[in-house]
């Protein structure tokens, strides 16, 4: 409070300053520069009478008498302009006066009317580190984000903020149903119709066609340079093998995206194997297969909690997979084995991967998760039994994932 005080009479001071010192500055007044032109035109009309008199088109008699009506004038001029001078001076001071002692108090009223008076005297408060809220601290963020667009279902921001933590806690079907409400409220917007688009593809295991695609087709309609778009619309496009669309999509993204990036890596290798297989080149028909990059694999074991042993049958599925740690979490690679396989030595590499282009070594950090699905559905539903890893790098080995929780 201290410092923004200090801050704010300093600058009004300096504004007071650069307003009233003109007003006050001694030397040339306004009056100066049209006193200067009157004295020029007498001067030349002095000389227009000499000149007449010299080539004979005045008389003397003629000449005097102009001379002095011409001098009577001047000596009027003069009288009135240093009476305007002094006036003049006399308005300035009472002007300056005026402006330092209005300046101010504008200045704190327009504040106290317009401004947020209550934050000079509120306690500070630190910023929140999103890295430091926990998984339970975010699940309770939700719920309440959850409780307050019951009371204010009128809010396409809410809803979609609502649907996006859902698929962060990987609640499929809710996300779905937050953002189909988000969708309805705002029909254009187009951060909406992507994420709703990514929502229902989760949904369905990763599943882009359909309803996904024609969303995506309705945002890059109205927002062609969408990043998020362009990327899963490529993927759509690759997975209905139509690989012409998927290069153009990847292509026009590729312009706008850092060369260096992890995005534009795996553009740049999703684009060769479009062109590749556009061209009938698939890989494996006429080339040496592509070999899993051993410095980019993900090694590991999953665990199953004893506390939740008695809640899985040997025959459940156990989905093991991987997803960026930035960005969408459509998963880079996926493993399948059952509960009776547990506890489970697994690898990940790139030839698990679900989207070319989109593979564990195109990414610098992921996550690993085991998910075991008593419907055999890799889409999560309520009672299936989850964990996850620490953040990680391609290449590491020894990670631990341990089932210890429920969806719900």
């Amino acid at each position: 409070m201290t410092w923004f005080v200090c801050i704010a009479i300093a600058l009004t001071a300096t504004a007071v300053v650069l307003l009233v010192f003109p007003l006050l500055r001694p030397g040339r007044s306004a009056l100066d520069s049209p006193r200067e032109a009157n004295a020029l035109v007498y001067r030349d009309q002095f000389k227009e009478l000499e000149r007449d008199l010299e080539i004979g088109t005045l008389t003397s008699e003629q000449y005097t008498l102009a001379r002095a009506e011409l001098e009577r004038r001047l000596l009027d001029d003069v009288e009135r302009g240093a009476q305007g001078a002094t006036g003049g001076s006399a308005s300035a001071r009472r002007t300056a006066l005026s402006v330092a002692m209005a300046l101010p108090v504008a200045a704190a009223g327009l504040y106290w009317y317009l401004g947020n008076p209550q934050a000079l005297t509120a306690p500070k408060r630190a910023a929140v580190d999103a890295s430091s809220i926990s998984a339970e601290q975010f699940k309770q963020m939700t719920e309440k984000l959850a409780a307050r667009m019951q009371s204010k279902p009128d809010d396409p921001v809410g809803w979609m903020m609502l649907g996006r933590a859902y698929k962060a806690l990987e609640r499929y079907p809710d996300a779905v149903e937050a953002l189909q409400h988000a969708e309805k409220l705002a029909p254009g917007n187009p951060e909406v119709l992507v994420e709703y688009a990514e929502a229902l593809a989760l949904n369905r295991a990763g599943n882009l066609d359909g309803e996904p695609t024609r969303l995506l087709d309705r945002a890059l309609k109205i927002s062609p340079d969408d990043q998020k778009a362009l990327t899963l619309a490529g993927t759509a496009a690759f997975g209905r093998k139509d690989y012409a669309s998927a290069v153009r999509y990847w292509e026009h993204l590729q312009g706008s995206v850092p060369a260096d990036s992890e995005l534009a890596r795996a553009l740049s290798s999703g684009i060769s194997e479009a062109k590749a297989r556009a061209a009938g080149k698939a890989p494996g028909a006429s080339q040496t297969p592509r070999q899993p990059d051993a410095a980019k694999t993900v090694s590991g074991e999953v665990r199953l909690s004893p506390a939740l042993a008695a809640s899985a049958a040997p025959d459940d599925a156990v989905f093991v997979f991987a997803w960026a740690a930035e960005g969408p979490r459509m998963p880079l690679a996926v493993l399948r084995k059952q509960v009776k396989d547990l506890p489970l030595r697994f690898e990940l590499n790139d030839s698990m991967a679900m989207t070319p282009g989109r593979e564990l070594s195109s990414v610098e950090r992921v996550v690993v998760g085991a998910r075991v699905s008593k419907s055999g559905s890799a889409t999560p539903q309520a009672g299936d039994l989850q964990g996850t890893s620490e953040v990680i790098k391609p290449g590491a080995r020894g990670v631990l994932v341990t089932i210890d929780s429920a969806v719900r």
